[in-house]
């Protein structure tokens, strides 16, 4: 029977690359393996593929069979010459497709007795708006898992220790090599003797029962600095889940929850206030108290002051975080018109409305407009 040009078997042109190669008999293989097609021809279609793939992604190989043809690879044996491949490719190939660990009993998967990181945890915090500017000392209660401190973490009863699993040999897994066309291939797996923790216990801790961990709650300080805002998400390292064999613990996250403020409004670090004049406060001027998280402060309102002004009071804001600058108060000044008058107010609006000028203009820009710029967009 006349064999078939290899890169015809591959699907693949004479100038393919190694990584061309090795896609397509990934494709091939994955569909003509026997352990995953059942049709009668499966078996040669593979080794067909196999065969080539091994030439083709030997550089020396390639090269004598480009110039040769099947000749130029012929073995002693008068079939293709295989004597010098390295499996390794194929081991990766096939490990990656159906879950194997390698060849000869080479095991890629991690250690299951590793020391491995705990789990982070995350709480939440909620917190007034003053607090969230000047920071505070918070109590909260955190429920994780914490070393038995009545078999110290092993799980066995006091006077007792785990012994190494048997079935394992303390690896906590156990291995099962299948004979395929390419070879051993070992599959590696979870020990179900010791749940691939490589040790067993006989007599468990009354304790923990076993588990080595036992489940608290406990009541922790937390400091929050002053500056952060809603949403803020504090980290406290080590003070997650402990680690598994031995490893280190976990992180908390803390997630700041920010109440609104009656009056205040936050924008990055300046403050926003809404203030409401009369009339004849904003006509005249004056000298106004206003709220601030620092308390009240006098505030300079100047003569004919427009609906909508914006009065910035320097150092009132939110700190920065790790600074001791702080942002601004921007106070947003609105008249109030009154909608009841009495008759001496009445007389007096309307001898005021005799001596202005009462022609109406356009307003040239809106209101909205000035103040959507002055808060930058």
């Amino acid at each position: 029977m006349t064999k078939r040009d290899y890169y015809e078997v591959l699907g693949v042109s004479r100038d393919a690359s190694e990584s061309d190669l090795k896609s397509a008999f990934r494709n091939l293989a994955r569909k003509y393996h026997p352990d995953v097609n059942d049709a009668p021809d499966a078996e040669d279609k593979f080794k067909e593929i196999n065969e080539a793939y091994g030439v083709l992604s030997d550089s020396d190989k390639r090269a004598a069979y480009d110039r040769f043809g099947h000749q130029g690879v012929r073995g002693p044996s008068g079939g293709p010459g295989f004597e010098s491949v390295d499996f390794t490719d194929f081991a990766d190939i096939f490990g990656d497709m159906f879950g194997f660990g390698g060849f000869a009993g080479r095991s890629r998967a991690a250690s299951r007795t590793a020391p491995r990181r705990g789990a982070d945890l995350q709480y939440q915090a909620t917190i007034s708006f003053k607090e969230a500017v000047f920071g505070a000392e918070k109590e909260i209660d955190i429920t994780k898992d914490e070393t038995c401190e009545t078999c110290n973490g092993d799980g066995a009863k006091p006077g007792t220790s785990p012994k190494t699993c048997l079935e394992c040999q303390g690896r906590g897994e156990v291995r099962q090599t299948r004979q395929t066309l390419l070879g051993a291939m070992v599959q590696v797996a979870t020990c179900p003797a010791c749940s691939g923790r490589g040790k067993v216990i006989d007599a468990h801790c009354p304790t923990c029962h076993g588990r080595g961990k036992v489940r608290n709650t406990r009541r922790k300080k937390i400091s929050i600095p002053a500056g952060v805002d809603d949403g803020t998400r504090i980290r406290l390292g080590g003070e997650g889940q402990p680690g598994e064999n031995h490893g280190p613990p976990g992180d908390l996250y803390l997630i700041v929850r920010v109440r609104p403020h009656k009056y205040f409004r936050r924008r990055n670090n300046d403050i926003l206030l809404d203030l409401n004049i009369n009339i004849a406060q904003a006509t005249l001027g004056g000298e106004v108290k206003v709220p601030t998280v620092d308390g009240d402060v006098k505030l300079k309102i100047p003569a004919g002051t427009q609906p909508g002004k914006i009065i910035r009071m320097r150092g009132k804001g939110v700190p920065y975080l790790r600074s001791s600058s702080r942002g601004d108060q921007l106070v947003i000044v609105n008249v109030t018109i009154p909608k009841r008058l009495d008759e001496e107010e009445r007389d007096l609006f309307e001898k005021l409305a005799g001596k202005m000028d009462s022609e109406v203009l356009p307003q040239e820009r809106g209101f909205f407009d000035k103040l959507k710029n002055v808060l930058g967009g």
